[in-house]
């Protein structure tokens, strides 16, 4: 089925390839299309700057064995669970343990218990089941999550969600009916959809946002959704931290040979599976700072994932449902330059002798790509694009999205001790 993506149930095939390069550790970001299109092998580092010897995970395709997989996880959950989830025993002879009950207490920062944060949450999120056929004929029914939007019905998803669906559907926290909605707008480039129930009910409560870019590494945060669709009008309950910022995710169409490019999302140990996309990723007040999209799972001989999934921040989301709200685009262009980046640190700064104290570190350049044609290399430190001050991967990104492809921009960097200003002829994103 086109529209659906590998998870770590194996039950989908849209999957993620990774990016390789050498080893730093921090959030990366591409700036521009997926980065890696699936091929490239690591290149020497640049002059001074000698990768680090130890193991990442990488992101990529199946061509190798034990490679990571990184999937977005609405779909194709009907063929895996059915009517329901069958739990394997191992059959031995169990015994019966009492644990002493205590007061349950406080499990997030601010003294805040989960069951009071998950009360607040849980009316505001939905289950979504999208039918349709496939280019190969088939027909498929798939289902995700959904965060209320407004009083009036509005509901924001992920596009692989209903992406190519012919019916769409939105069941409310606690009921059991399905109830009509329409496509209002997407962003496949940014992997969000806006649906309109048709005729929605009194009472309707929407989500709160929150501040995403305030997040730190450690904040802790709660996920809820149609997790393997289990039971709709009863989200799934979990929970855990930020593990990183800024992280960039590229899910590939095995049928369709699709690339999907999603930068800056957040990472999270808090438990994401399939039927979680489209659901919320709240902070310890409650409010939505993200929207569960992906997962990471393994495949081959390497060790399995575990704990790794991502969320598309909740500035990316108001930032964009405007353009949802007026039908959005399929054809959305993107400027790109074309790099793998990381956020600069005082330990890279110390274990590279970097001259900037932050800036966007360069640990990848993609071939024939506008960064590329400037001569940016490889262990280049990024501190500005066309005027826009660079102190981090993400400021990279974003100054990059304030001018349109075709235009000329320069690019000052430092290469080892020595300070560059290169000219770069931004390009515009191809589109899966």
């Amino acid at each position: 089925m086109d529209n659906e993506r590998e998870d770590s149930l194996g039950g989908s095939t849209k999957e993620v390839p990774a990016i390789p390069g050498w080893e730093i550790p921090g959030p990366a970001v591409v700036v521009g299309p997926s980065d890696a299109w699936g091929t490239s092998e690591p290149g020497p580092a640049a002059t001074g700057v000698a990768p680090p010897a130890t193991d990442r995970p990488v992101v990529t395709g199946p061509r190798r064995g034990g490679w990571f997989l990184v999937a977005a996880v609405a779909a194709g959950i009907g063929a895996v669970v059915g009517a329901g989830t069958a739990l394997a025993f191992d059959g031995r002879d169990t015994t019966t343990t009492t644990v002493r009950e205590v007061a349950p207490g406080p499990a997030l920062g601010g003294g805040v218990a989960i069951p009071a944060i998950v009360e607040k949450v849980t009316p505001s999120v939905v289950s979504i089941e999208a039918t349709g056929s496939s280019t190969a004929g088939s027909s498929f029914a798939d289902q995700g999550s959904g965060m209320i939007a407004d009083s009036e019905g509005e509901v924001l998803t992920n596009d692989h969600v209903v992406a190519g669906a012919d019916s769409v559907t939105v069941t409310l926290y606690g009921k059991t009916t399905a109830l009509a909605a329409t496509v209002e707008g997407t962003d496949p480039v940014q992997d969000l959809a806006l649906v309109k129930i048709d005729a929605p009910p009194p009472g309707l409560q929407p989500v709160t946002f929150g501040d995403s870019t305030q997040l730190q590494v450690g904040d802790a945060v709660i996920a809820l959704g149609n997790a393997l669709g289990l039971s709709a009008g009863t989200p799934t309950v979990t929970s855990g931290i930020v593990s990183a910022l800024g992280r960039t995710v590229e899910a590939s169409d095995v049928g369709a040979g699709a690339l999907e490019n999603l930068t800056d999302m957040i990472q999270t140990d808090a438990a994401i599976n399939s039927g979680n996309s489209g659901g919320a990723l709240v902070d310890s007040t409650g409010d939505v700072v993200g929207m569960n999209t992906a997962v990471a799972s393994s495949g081959g001989d390497n060790a399995p994932a575990q704990n790794i999934g991502f969320a598309i921040p909740s500035s990316t989301i108001e930032g964009l449902l405007p353009t949802l709200r007026s039908g959005g685009s399929r054809l959305t262009e993107r400027t790109y330059l074309g790099v793998e980046v990381e956020d600069e640190t005082q330990q890279l700064q110390q274990a590279y002798a970097f001259v900037p104290s932050a800036g966007a570190v360069v640990v990848r350049v993609l071939e024939a790509s506008p960064a590329d044609t400037a001569g940016v290399e490889e262990g280049d430190v990024i501190v500005s694009l066309g005027g826009h001050v660079v102190g981090s991967a993400t400021n990279l990104t974003t100054a990059v999205q304030d001018f349109k492809p075709g235009d000329q921009v320069e690019i000052v960097l430092w290469r080892g001790r020595q300070r560059l200003i290169v000219t770069a002829p931004l390009g515009s994103m191809p589109l899966g």
